[in-house]
């Protein structure tokens, strides 16, 4: 399975506000990754009416963490930022499938996903960083390459 962009650029936004442990804006984060500030500015909107960050707005402005890190489990950022309804689906656009209650498919590829969100769950952001004062440092150091 793939993550789309949007719970890559979610885990990375969350991730680095909780290595920081401050405020920080979306030019500052869009920097230290190199990725389009526009692209990040939606997913920071998303993240903030999905209740994990708060935002800041004016001079100054910017987001943090709306809880600690240890409180956001991965699998509950996956699940917001993902389309896992068509996941399992068989023959979305209801067109019928020929052999509906004679595959196993769906519950095949249902577990999976159960599976692989559950182990997500067992993860918390503070555990993708464990050493938050190193990840920082590598970081600012990316902030500094030429783009």
């Amino acid at each position: 399975m793939q993550l789309n962009l949007h719970s890559d650029y979610a885990l990375r936004i969350l991730m680095t506000l909780a290595a920081a442990n401050r405020q920080m804006s979306v030019d500052e984060i869009s920097r230290r990754y190199a990725i389009s500030r526009n692209h990040l500015s939606k997913v920071a909107q998303r993240l903030q009416a999905e209740g994990f960050v708060k935002t800041f707005r004016g001079r100054g402005g910017g987001m943090r963490l709306a809880r600690p890190a240890e409180e956001i489990s991965v699998g509950e950022v996956v699940r917001r930022f993902e389309n896992l309804n068509g996941f399992v689906g068989c023959f979305p656009g209801g067109a019928g499938c020929v052999v509906d209650g004679l595959c196993a498919l769906k519950p095949a590829l249902g577990g999976a996903l159960d599976a692989f969100l559950s182990h997500l769950d067992a993860y918390r952001l503070s555990d993708l960083i464990p050493d938050r004062a190193a990840f920082m440092e590598r970081l600012d150091g990316a902030a500094t390459l030429p783009a």
